[in-house]
């Protein structure tokens, strides 16, 4: 009980009410509960993020089986790029990229920190977008080494 409650409050402290929608590194779990996403600085300041763990028993292959590149689709998902190139605007971070390894598509994409500490994910395929929600996770110490 006391490790849980200092986990709450080690997440509460680092994602405060009032932080900007554009701090959005950190180690991220995905809405479908099947991987971890790691966003770092790019060297530009945009965010760019790494699949870092995927979950073995909710996951068909652990390779990138879908991507359309055929010469990449024997790689392994942990260390696929998941989001890349985007663009800071007023409110959020815009004009990104974010590839989906369930179905090797890549859409148009949208980020940003929520009040609450989670991250707001949309991705975008022509007209129609569908927001994920992410939410903020310790690293163990595997992922901590990656």
């Amino acid at each position: 009980m006391r490790s849980t409650l200092s986990a709450v409050l080690t997440l509460a402290a680092t994602t405060s009410v009032g932080a900007s929608p554009h701090d959005v590194k950190g180690l991220w779990l995905t809405e479908a509960i099947d991987g971890h996403v790691r966003i770092v600085d790019y060297r530009d300041g945009s965010p760019c993020g790494t699949l870092i763990w995927v979950d073995p028993a909710t996951t068909e292959t652990l390779l990138d089986a879908r991507n359309p590149d055929e010469a990449l689709r024997s790689r392994p998902l942990v260390g696929v790029p998941i989001i890349w190139g985007y663009e800071k605007s007023r409110k959020q971070w815009r004009r990104g990229r974010l590839y989906n390894p369930e179905d090797g598509n890549t859409f148009r994409s949208t980020i940003k920190l929520l009040d609450d500490g989670t991250l707001e994910v949309k991705g975008c395929l022509g007209p129609l977008c569908r927001t994920n929600i992410w939410t903020p996770v310790e690293p163990s110490n595997d992922e901590a080494l990656q």
